[in-house]
């Protein structure tokens, strides 16, 4: 994936720097994404689509429409896919979307809405949606998996409370995972269900935050499940994430409910991460404590 930065996208659009952020701010496109310094990137090829747009004589409003048009094609063309049971050609359509975009925004852009659209439309009990939905979890495990190692000293444990595979909330579930990977941040994801060990895994992972992610288990076995991790590393932020809004949610201190989107609860939770509400992790701090009391 190649990136502009701001100087780069204009000069390429031949506009002045100021003119692009106006179109920025006026139409949300082209839509940057920030660096680790916090600094506008663009992706080549959203850029490169908006030029070509301008370049057939279109008012900037048409360009941007042409050019959203062309890239919406990538969802059609993975919904088609996926709906006629054609993984490489799946494949295909999402290495297409990637030309173009972040893994982020491939994922938020096309990914997810096209897994929305089988579900709206044929059901989570049809074969297009089992199909679909194993697709969507092969692939955002196998690209969690080239994801470099993490590099910041925080880490998050998730508390998948899906049903299984087929859920909807499952999609989600993984791409939160990656995006918080991605950001390197360590993640460790187990089933809600398994409370039996779960104070000794999060000992070795030693988290300073929970999230407890889908709303197929109740509330009473996702508390036991987060009560055993406190048990274990002592009292630390929590946060819900797709648990639905009728249900009843988990009640604890310092709950966090996360947005919907997988990149809108990433953000919420390296907020959180990068707070004063998250100096160290809990499991160093309990080290410490019980280092100076003499290892009692």
């Amino acid at each position: 994936m190649r990136y502009l930065k701001t100087s780069e996208a204009a000069a390429l659009l031949n506009v002045s720097p100021n003119t692009l952020r106006a179109w920025e701010r006026r139409f949300g496109f082209p839509k940057p994404q920030r660096s680790p310094g916090k600094h506008r990137l663009f992706t080549h090829g959203e850029v490169a689509a908006l030029r070509d747009a301008l370049q057939e004589g279109l008012s900037i409003s048409s360009a941007i429409s042409r050019a959203r048009e062309g890239l919406a094609a990538d969802a059609n063309s993975l919904v088609g896919a996926l709906v006629s049971y054609e993984r490489e050609r799946a494949d295909a359509a999402i290495e297409a979307a990637l030309a173009l975009r972040s893994v982020e925004r491939s994922v938020e852009e096309v990914l997810l809405p096209t897994l929305d659209e089988i579900a709206r439309r044929y059901s989570v009990d049809s074969a297009a949606w089992a199909f679909a939905a194993h697709w969507a979890g092969d692939w955002l495990r196998r690209a969690n998996r080239l994801t470099p190692p993490p590099v910041r000293q925080t880490s998050v444990v998730i508390g998948d409370a899906s049903r299984d595979e087929l859920d909807r909330d499952a999609p989600y579930i993984h791409a939160l995972q990656l995006f918080l990977v991605r950001a390197g941040v360590r993640v460790l994801s187990l089933s809600a269900r398994g409370v039996a060990g779960i104070g000794d895994a999060a000992a070795v992972h030693r988290p300073n935050l929970v999230v407890v992610a889908g709303g197929h288990l109740d509330d009473d076995t996702v508390a036991r499940w987060a009560y055993a991790i406190r048990l274990a590393v002592g009292a630390m932020p929590l946060a819900i994430y797709r648990r639905g809004s009728e249900r009843p949610r988990v009640r604890a201190t310092g709950t966090t409910v996360l947005p919907p989107g997988a990149g809108d609860a990433q953000r919420t939770l390296l907020e959180l991460l990068e707070s004063d509400q998250v100096v160290a992790s809990p499991a160093a701090e309990l080290r410490q404590a019980r280092a100076a009391r003499g290892g009692r």
